[in-house]
């Protein structure tokens, strides 16, 4: 494949030369890509979400509405990423040129909304770094009351007589005046200075994840092995350590116990909607760059049904595990397990190392539970941020590509001190401010645009052609229609409730957000969402023509040309700009 041309000036005479780029590089095994997809979509919502709301909104009968919106809404915009990377070869903003070119502010947007959550969950994954390091000890610091930081309301779990309505456990108030330290704020109008020692140990998580992308997926591929694996184990382990403990049982029927009156719900139809949406992540450009390094003729079609399986197994084997050790909590203080669950951050930092400073060997289990959060944050760091990699890399080859090194450590340091803020004595705030508005909102209407745009304006059947030409046979009539119709409105629908329950997202304690921290929100909602009109009309500025003309210009993709096998894909330009009647048959030449 050629670069832009570059300009070239010697003997008063300049001309430009197109320099050939280095061919592109590809996995070195097909496990490492699964393993990769895998890594990415199994992450911390797996085990501090799904359990939640799975009891919270059914138990076993959640399973129903879950499966049919994974079936209907997200299995569908699963494949049709994994499908568009690998067919066209290029990350989030060079794809655009070859499916709608005006559209092209859907990938910088994908690029502004990784950055917003680089933010803030390389933060997450570093106060897990520090419980791993203040769990190397002979006994577990949030086990007794007798620490500097601790008050007086401070009461062991254990202590059943002396539990009061104004009571604190040790591990909450570790997690909150040890860990964090947010009693020295004052909310977000005064956060405070930075805690030096968790920007250390986000430095240490970002140095992770720099040697981790820095060769591209060579250094990926390696990585991934211990990433993606470690979890299931420390998993397992977990369960069975689990399921041995007095109460798990009671834990696992309050998990299972199917509550049939709750599908008639429309929030828990809601609610499973949204899991399955931000648990397999398409739309933040991660599934188009991994798959774009595929093999052309790797059979997408069975990634997908794969990955999204095991995604979905995981999360239900997470809640097992986290059941178990709840039900073990609510035996010990004779309370009633919804008493003792919540979901969030506060189950994973508050409530599960309560009950493991209670078991037999906690120091082991602490030492696991926290490498195993570790990892599974490690894994979705590393797809945003290849995401951006890869999108930069392929639009900037001369500048980037030929630079990956220096242009992934540049990018590692900008995120870094963007996201000390989050590392201060009231950064807890912010980084639920940027988890709700950052990503978690803009997110769903561009990939409503980004589904719109590749069955509507590139066409359906040309897409499938596409896919034909990877894998040999043609996407049904259930893939079509579901790429067409229901997954556009699946996604329409939870972009319309999450507007309407944002307070909702924010809920937690008795913090209160200031107005003008919610319109900061909003703007960093619309920033990126901005990208996709201002990118459109730009393209429409630039190009010659009257209105319509320039309009239908703008929308045309551009000739292909050789990829680095020489091949060019003909299908998928020959018809034009139009709907989804772009049919017909194509070859590779």
């Amino acid at each position: 494949m050629m670069g832009p041309p570059t300009t070239f000036c010697g003997n008063n005479k300049c001309k430009k030369i197109r320099r050939p780029l280095p061919p592109r590089e590809t996995w070195k095994k097909k496990i490492e890509f699964l393993l990769a997809v895998v890594g990415f979509a199994v992450d911390l919502g797996n085990v501090w979400r799904f359990p939640y709301i799975c009891y919270q909104n059914g138990g076993g009968a959640f399973l129903i509405p879950y499966v049919v919106m994974l079936v209907f809404g997200g299995l569908p915009l699963f494949y049709m990423e994994l499908a568009l990377g690998q067919f066209h070869r290029c990350g989030c903003l060079t794809v655009w040129k070859k499916i709608c070119p005006a559209l092209k502010g859907v990938g910088y947007a994908i690029c502004l909304i990784d950055m917003y959550m680089g933010m803030y969950y390389n933060t997450v994954i570093s106060w897990a770094l520090y419980y791993l390091f203040s769990s190397m000890r002979s006994e577990l610091p949030w086990t007794s009351c007798d620490n500097p930081w601790n008050t007086l309301n401070c009461t062991p779990v254990t202590n059943l007589s002396a539990l009061t309505n104004v009571s604190t456990s040790p591990a909450k108030e570790f997690f909150e005046r040890s860990v964090l330290e947010q009693h020295r704020a004052d909310g977000l109008d005064r956060i405070g200075p930075i805690k030096w020692s968790l920007a250390l140990c986000l430095l240490a998580v970002f140095l992770l994840v720099y040697f981790s992308l820095w060769k591209g997926v060579r250094s990926t591929g390696m990585a991934v092995w211990v990433t993606s694996l470690a979890p299931y184990v420390v998993l397992f382990m977990l369960l069975f350590q689990g399921i041995s403990l007095p109460g798990a049982g009671e834990g696992i029927r309050y998990y299972l116990t199917p509550q049939w009156h709750k599908l008639v719900n429309t929030k828990v139809w809601i609610d499973a909607a949204s899991q399955v949406f931000f648990s397999l992540g398409p739309g933040f450009g991660t599934l188009l760059a991994l798959s774009s390094y595929n093999k052309f003729n790797n059979n997408c079609y069975w990634d997908a049904i794969l990955t999204s399986s095991i995604n979905f197994l995981t999360s239900f084997l997470a809640g097992f595990v986290i059941f178990t050790m709840l039900g073990y909590m609510a035996h010990v203080q004779n309370k009633s397990i919804s008493e003792v669950g919540t979901e969030g951050p506060g189950l994973v930092f508050i409530v599960y190392p309560e009950a493991i400073a209670m078991m037999t060997g906690s120091v082991m289990w602490a030492l696991i539970f926290f490498l195993l959060l570790i990892t599974l944050g490690l894994d979705s760091t590393f797809g945003g941020l290849e995401a951006i990699i890869t999108g930069l890399c392929d639009e900037y080859p001369n500048v980037l590509k030929r630079h990956r090194e220096l242009f992934v450590a540049g990018l590692v340091a900008v995120i870094y001190i963007l996201s000390l803020p989050t590392t201060t004595y009231g950064g807890v705030y912010l980084i639920t401010l940027l988890n709700v508005f950052g990503p978690g909102i803009a997110i769903l209407f561009v990939v409503f645009v980004e589904a719109a745009a590749v069955c509507w304006v590139y066409g359906v059947d040309r897409f499938a052609n596409d896919i034909e030409m990877m894998i040999g046979h043609r996407p049904g009539m259930y893939w079509r229609l579901c790429w067409c119709y229901i997954s556009p409105a699946f996604l329409l629908i939870i972009f319309v409730f999450s507007i309407l329950g944002y307070k909702d997202m924010m809920a937690g304690g008795s913090y209160v957000y200031p107005d003008w921290s919610i319109n900061l929100g909003w703007l960093m909602t619309a920033s990126s969402i901005s990208c996709i009109p201002a990118y459109f009309i730009y393209k429409v500025c630039k190009t010659p023509g009257s209105f319509m003309q320039r309009i239908r210009l703008a929308m045309k993709p551009e000739d292909p040309e050789p990829d680095d096998r020489g091949i060019v894909a003909i299908a998928s330009t020959v018809h034009g700009v139009g709907g989804s009647g772009g049919g017909g048959g194509g070859t590779h030449v």
